[in-house]
């Protein structure tokens, strides 16, 4: 079957993840990670004298708990699950306002000072547009769905795309069948025509191939030394060679 649409996973495939940091330390601000576990802490605070050190621990028990539920069930929880699984561990609650507030302080850090495009995707993606149906099938992880398009569109490359799976909006995360096949219900394809882009070879590429559909292992900002044992259809380290590599599996 034809080349007809290609899917790119978002985080260190389109954005170079955590290239928010450095902008955050030369603000003075506390990491993201640092800051996560502050607002929990400050929002029980106001309500009752809290040891951080304790929350602090029920974050990274959280933070455990999470990835394995994202590996092995194929799930992202959102940050209000997260926050709860937090409360209920520690016996505590929160006012609404208080709850939904810290919520929203989560989900929309990094809007508030974005990440960067990797170095040539802005005009890779432009020019595939003119080929290809676009879209995209990323997991969500503090960031949901809603204010991931918005960051795109920021970024400037947000109009190129036809179609969104959000692993928040989809209820599953890759490699979870769900996100490919609403990715092609979404841009009118099917599966065999199709190829995905992403930085995890058993999320993105596995999950991709278990298909039917082509895809690139993209290591240009992480590499998780899969390149010489993937099974992906091709590699690329960079925007210009990613544009060669697909332009060759769609010549086959």
């Amino acid at each position: 079957m034809p080349l007809n649409a290609i899917t790119f996973d978002i985080w260190d495939t389109i954005v170079v993840d955590d290239s928010d940091e450095p902008k955050r330390a030369s603000q003075g601000l506390r990491s993201k990670a640092e800051e996560r576990r502050h607002l929990f802490w400050e929002a029980l605070n106001r309500e009752a004298p809290t040891d951080k050190a304790v929350t602090d621990l029920a974050y990274d028990m959280q933070e455990v708990m999470y990835r394995k539920v994202w590996f092995d069930a194929h799930i992202t929880w959102k940050v209000a699950d997260r926050l709860q699984v937090m409360l209920d561990g520690l016996g505590r609650e929160l006012p609404a306002d208080a709850f939904d507030g810290l919520v929203e302080a989560l989900e929309t850090m990094e809007m508030e000072i974005k990440p960067d495009l990797i170095d040539g995707a802005a005009d890779v993606i432009k020019g595939l547009a003119g080929e290809f149906k676009l879209g995209i099938v990323s997991d969500a992880i503090y960031t949901p769905g809603r204010e991931l398009r918005e960051l795109l569109g920021a970024l400037g490359v947000g109009e190129y795309f036809s179609g969104f799976v959000f692993s928040d909006e989809v209820g599953r995360a890759k490699p979870h069948p769900d996100c490919f096949h609403d990715a092609a219900r979404q841009m009118g394809t099917e599966l065999s025509e199709m190829l995905h882009i992403g930085d995890r070879d058993g999320k993105d590429v596995a999950g991709a191939q278990a298909l039917g559909m082509k895809a690139v292992l993209f290591t240009a900002t992480r590499d998780e030394g899969a390149r010489d044992t993937t099974k992906a259809d091709g590699v690329a380290g960079s925007y210009p060679e990613l544009a060669d590599v697909i332009h060759e599996i769609a010549a086959r």
